[in-house]
C-alpha cells in the first residue's frame, strides 16, 4: 500500500502528460488490473479494440457496416480495418493526454502501422486533437509471470453464481472449500479456466505477441516488469517507467 500510496503521489505532483502506453503480457498476467491503476490515475482512456469495434457497429458507422459484414460471413476483420477504428478514436478529445492501447497491437504488422500512425500526428498530418506528447513513440511495458503462477491464476479460479465474488483455491480460497463466503453458495469454475483451454490461449499469444517483444526491445521502447510481485509493487514500477520513458 506504501507503494501505491508514493507512486500515485508523485505522478500527481508531476501532471505529466502519460502519452501512448501498450501493455504486453499472457493471459492472467495482470494487464486489466494494472491498465485500470493507470487509467485512473493519469485520467487517460483504456481504448479497447474489443470495444471500438462494438462501438462501431452499434453506431451504424460506415467503418461499423463494414465491420459487420464481415463479422457476419464469419471472416475475421481485417488489419486495414481495425486500424482505420484506432486511428479515428485517437483523434477523440480523451486521447489529448495520452491513452492506455488494451488489445493492439496484437501483431508485427499493426505496430509498424501504428508507430508510422503516430508519426504522421505529431507531424500534424492526420489532424491536431492529439498533443505531441500524446502521440510520441508508446512505452511498452511487458508484464513477465512465470508459466505455473500464470496456470494456478486461471484454473484456480471460482465465483460465486449469486454475489459474483472471485476466488482462486491457491491465492484467495474461501474459508470453506468451494463455498462462498458472503451468501453460502456453491462456487463455479468456468469452462474456458481449464487447464487445456489455458495452453490453447498461451500458443496463440506466443505466436501471435511475443513477436512484438523483440519489435520493441530492438526499438528501445520495451521495459520488463515482473508481474509475480504485489499488484502494489507491479503499479509502483509501472508508473516509474511511464514517467521516466516520458522524461527522454
Amino acid at each position: 500500500m506504501e507503494a501505491q500510496t508514493s507512486a500515485v503521489a508523485r505522478v500527481n505532483a508531476n501532471a505529466r502528460v502519460a502519452g501512448p502506453i501498450i501493455l504486453l503480457g499472457p493471459p492472467a498476467a495482470g494487464k486489466g488490473t494494472q491498465a485500470k491503476l493507470i487509467s485512473d490515475t493519469f485520467g487517460i482512456p483504456q481504448i479497447s479494440t474489443g470495444d471500438i469495434l462494438r462501438a462501431n457497429v452499434s453506431r451504424k458507422t460506415e467503418l461499423g457496416a463494414k465491420a459487420k459484414a464481415i463479422m457476419e460471413r464469419g471472416d475475421l476483420v481485417p488489419d486495414e480495418l481495425v486500424c482505420d477504428m484506432v486511428a479515428s478514436r485517437l483523434l477523440e478529445a480523451d486521447c489529448a493526454h495520452g491513452f492506455i492501447l488494451d488489445g493492439f497491437p496484437r501483431t508485427v504488422r499493426q505496430a509498424e502501422w501504428l508507430d508510422g500512425h503516430l508519426e504522421q500526428l505529431r507531424a500534424g498530418k492526420k489532424g491536431d486533437s492529439c498533443a505531441q506528447q500524446a502521440c510520441a513513440a508508446p512505452v511498452v511495458i511487458r508484464l513477465v509471470v512465470d508459466y505455473n503462477t500464470l496456470l494456478q491464476r486461471i484454473t484456480g479460479r471460482r465465483s460465486c453464481p449469486a454475489c459474483g465474488l472471485i476466488y482462486n483455491v491457491y491465492f484467495q480460497p474461501p474459508k470453506v472449500q468451494g463455498i462462498c463466503d458472503v451468501d453460502g453458495t456453491p462456487l463455479a469454475a468456468r469452462p474456458d479456466d481449464a487447464e487445456d483451454v489455458f495452453a490453447e490461449r498461451m500458443k496463440a499469444y506466443e505466436q501471435l505477441t511475443l513477436p512484438l517483444v523483440d519489435y520493441y526491445k530492438a526499438r528501445g521502447r520495451l521495459i520488463e516488469v515482473n508481474g509475480d510481485q504485489a499488484v502494489e509493487v507491479v503499479m509502483a514500477q509501472a508508473f516509474s517507467a511511464i514517467e521516466n520513458v516520458n522524461r527522454l
